[in-house]
């Protein structure tokens, strides 16, 4: 049994939301520079060479990459043999949240109420997501979301006579209607199987993977290919001013699930889908 302090969880934690807020990761990086190379109307290559430059002057100049730092969701993927020691998990990994958005100056955009508001004053709490694994890590993702796409996201419980043809138009619908604002170009994740839930939670999960990777699946891996390219001919294109790129990637997440349903669930990001994970 390997033991792991708490503090050691709130240290990495508040590192890791300063750094995701301030690096793009490479992929990211990577998709949007082809998907510029690839342009050809003056307004569509001109919003990329923006975003590309205030990608680089964030990590130059060490600030936020957009001035909406995001909810934190934290996932946690927790060895089976690791003991936790010093304090509760869950305090631990809002202490973190609230020293890295505090230290980093990190807009914090937090309200205690849904319906009543009232911002905490931290960015606390943490959209937190636990998973035990075997082993004696844990792997710590720190994902920032912000809320113009996090907005223009949706599910749907299909029925299974719904079919392939039923979650395509269901995701080119979605993003049609988000238009605009997510900010495009944007990355689209998509899950589908599981419970109502359990499809929310895949949906979010499959932005955290590289979107220069593909589902190990071959069927959905050809799929991803299918719908990045439709969306793209949709022609809403970077900001919505029209464009070969309405989105960089699109990735897709599965699991079982009942005869009865196919749970689908679309969450849009922006292209700032800030991620940063570490194994401690």
């Amino acid at each position: 049994m390997r033991e792991i302090q708490a503090s050691v969880i709130t240290d990495t934690i508040e590192r890791l939301c300063i750094e995701a807020n301030q690096v793009l990761p490479d992929d990211i990086k990577k998709s949007i520079q082809v998907c510029r190379a690839s342009e050809d109307g003056q307004i569509a290559c001109g919003i990329l060479d923006n975003i590309i430059e205030n990608y680089q002057i964030a990590e130059n100049e060490q600030v936020p990459i957009c001035q909406d730092t995001g909810m934190a969701c934290v996932f946690l993927e927790i060895g089976q043999d690791v003991h936790i020691a010093g304090g509760d998990l869950t305090e631990a990994v809002n202490e973190g949240v609230r020293r890295g958005y505090t230290n980093g100056y990190l807009r914090k955009s937090v309200v205690k109420d849904p319906v009543r508001r009232g911002n905490t004053g931290d960015n606390t709490p943490a959209m937190l997501y636990t998973e035990i694994v075997p082993g004696e890590n844990i792997k710590i993702t720190v994902g920032p979301k912000g809320f113009g796409s996090e907005n223009m996201s949706a599910i749907r419980m299909f029925k299974p006579s719904a079919g392939i043809e039923g979650i395509k138009d269901f995701i080119l619908e979605t993003v049609e209607t988000a238009g605009p604002n997510p900010c495009p170009p944007m990355v689209v994740g998509v899950g589908i199987g599981g419970t109502f839930d359990k499809a929310a939670l895949l949906a979010k999960k499959a932005l955290m993977r590289p979107v220069d990777s593909e589902n190990e699946d071959p069927y959905y891996a050809d799929l991803e290919k299918e719908m990045l390219e439709k969306i793209n001919q949709l022609g809403i294109g970077p900001q919505g001013f029209g464009g070969k790129t309405t989105a960089i990637g699109l990735n897709i997440e599965t699991m079982p699930t009942h005869i009865a349903g196919m749970p689908c669930a679309i969450n849009i990001s922006c292209h700032v889908t800030r991620h940063k994970t570490e194994v401690i």
